[in-house]
């Protein structure tokens, strides 16, 4: 199907491996520019920004260079991001305020910063997830900084509906990238890596973690004009893990 995203000029954030890497490559494989971003000297995008986006003025030189290169921007995923198994007793301020800038602030000020940019027919995605909607024990600040994610999309996508600027949220389920598989990652960090990895997929009523692609080919969609009429939601894309109906 093409998804009518040929030319469009799209910013993908944490977007040098994970789900962010495979969004990139998708928008790029339908015709779109891409522009990537993150810590690392390298992404897949026609344009690629080494950038901390937990620092103030990131997102404002990721916008700025965007638009230097290709004039606007119609398409933004704010897809950084992160988080450590922990408790919630033995965080600190330190930590709420770190989780704080990584899971939330990133997407708040690259989003202001490309807004000015963007016009009818553009679309936002943001990545938050399923402990957003069901928080994680072993999770606990990134549970709540993603849930105000989910708040801060149905409000963007309010406020600029009048404008025909579109804002969705998707919220993955464990997904099989560096963050649960890697042996430092969150599966790790919980005992036996192989054994939690297997227990972790069978909680899943599809029985097994995500594949980056697949949380991907959703945002990518939901990018799309043949997402045209959707904005404001919050999609699980999550194996049918929280069992909610909306």
């Amino acid at each position: 199907m093409d998804l009518d995203l040929a030319g469009k000029i799209c910013l993908v954030t944490g977007s040098t491996a994970g789900i962010g890497f495979e969004v990139a490559v998708r928008l790029a494989a339908e015709g779109a520019h891409v522009v990537t971003t993150g810590r690392r000297d390298e992404g897949p995008g026609e344009l690629h920004i080494a950038a901390d986006l937990t620092k103030r003025g990131a997102g404002d030189r990721l916008a700025s260079a965007t638009v230097e290169q290709f004039g606007r921007i119609d398409c933004l995923v704010n897809n950084a991001g992160g988080t450590d198994i922990r408790k919630l007793a033995a965080l600190t301020d330190d930590d709420w305020q770190q989780s704080f800038e990584l899971n939330l602030m990133t997407a708040v000020r690259t989003t202001r910063a490309a807004l000015p940019h963007m016009q009818a027919g553009s679309a936002i995605v943001n990545v938050s997830s399923t402990a957003a909607k069901r928080p994680s024990l072993g999770m606990p600040d990134y549970s709540v900084l993603k849930a105000a994610l989910l708040s801060y999309s149905r409000l963007v996508a309010d406020l600029h509906a009048a404008d025909g600027i579109r804002c969705n949220a998707v919220t993955p389920g464990p997904t099989a990238t560096h963050a649960w598989l890697g042996e430092d990652g969150l599966a790790a960090q919980q005992g036996d890596r192989d054994e939690v990895l297997a227990k972790v997929a069978a909680g899943r009523p599809l029985g097994r973690l995500a594949e980056p692609g697949e949380i991907a080919d959703v945002i990518v969609f939901l990018l799309s004009p043949r997402a045209a009429y959707v904005t404001g939601a919050a999609w699980s894309v999550d194996g049918g893990t929280v069992p909610i109906i909306i």
